[in-house]
């Protein structure tokens, strides 16, 4: 994929492509190459079911740039909305070029992603921009659903689904359902796919509420409870905030508090969320959608070699330290 995706970007004005390359991991802000720390799990999976479905893996290569520009174009974004100065352990892209610069390049990697799939196979090609734009038009959603559980106090783990399944679930669900679209999968085996990638993307967002909290920033690049930082109701928060616990109670009166808890009051905090079972509540919520999501694969009936590859790749997704 690195190849397309490299010639993608190139198509952008030297401004743009600054920012965007920077973003991606390939060279550094005064333009050295670098080597990017991303984990690449939807172009992964677009080009396993691609494979899966009947065709090769290079047959996805369209769907597997299209959502990665997508999920980057997100990224840059999202690190504006969240004020997020690191990710990948370096500064954001934001904190580089300036605000308005980063949107304009998460912008231009949109449309690139949309430019990705209408360059693919004309038959193919119209149905494939349309299931990107009703996943990204779902993650949209799904960023002013997170947003507004900001200001909330009386959110529930139905509340928590509803973000979840919008904000990551959609793209992941995406990303599987246009590699077999892609391959030539039949309608049942795409739509078999990107449910198995809409319940994998709840599982994958329930493990990075768990490292927004618990992750080590070495590995993560990101600061130690930069979830709470922000007061997000992530799903382990959510957990302790409806346990009815003490801890549940001095949790919400800092999540309250008109200032946003720092220092010593961030690792209080997370002690809290501990006490009141969120961090285990959020690990059994990841293993039990981790486990609903084979009898996807299962009824899509894919070549052997791609039902195992993606299972792998939902392991993969679950069991990581970043």
């Amino acid at each position: 994929m690195d190849p397309a995706l490299h010639a993608a970007t190139e198509r952008l004005p030297a401004s743009t492509q600054r920012i965007a390359g920077y973003h991606l991991g390939w060279w550094d802000d005064a333009g050295r190459p670098t080597t990017p720390a991303g984990k690449a799990m939807r172009p992964a999976l677009a080009l396993v079911c691609a494979a899966g479905t009947g065709n090769t893996a290079s047959a996805g290569i369209p769907a597997a740039v299209a959502v990665e520009l997508a999920h980057n174009s997100s990224l840059v974004h999202d690190d504006v909305i969240d004020k997020d100065e690191t990710r990948r352990h370096r500064p954001t892209a934001w904190r580089v070029f300036g605000a308005s610069a980063a949107i304009l390049a998460g912008d231009a990697l949109l449309i690139l992603a949309f430019d990705a799939l209408a360059a693919g196979p004309s038959d193919r090609a119209a149905r494939g921009v349309a299931m990107l734009h009703a996943a990204f038009q779902d993650l949209i959603e799904g960023q002013h659903a997170d947003l507004a559980l900001e200001e909330r106090v009386d959110v529930g783990l139905p509340d928590w689904f509803r973000m979840a399944e919008a904000k990551t679930g959609a793209l992941l669900g995406c990303a599987c359902g246009l590699g077999a679209l892609l391959g030539g999968g039949s309608p049942g085996q795409i739509e078999h796919l990107r449910r198995f990638g809409a319940r994998l993307g709840l599982a994958f967002q329930a493990v990075d509420d768990l490292l927004g909290i618990w992750g080590d920033p070495a590995i993560t690049g990101k600061p130690r409870h930069s979830d709470l930082a922000s007061r997000k109701k992530s799903v382990p928060v959510v957990a302790a905030l409806t346990s009815g616990t003490p801890a549940a109670r001095e949790l919400a009166a800092l999540y309250r508090h008109p200032e946003p808890p720092d220092g010593p009051k961030l690792a209080r905090a997370a002690e809290l969320v501990e006490q009141a079972g969120g961090r285990a509540a959020g690990q059994r919520l990841a293993a039990d959608l981790l486990t609903e999501a084979p009898g996807e694969l299962r009824d899509a009936r894919l070549a052997p070699a791609a039902g195992a590859g993606l299972a792998a790749l939902a392991r993969d997704g679950i069991h990581r330290d970043r």
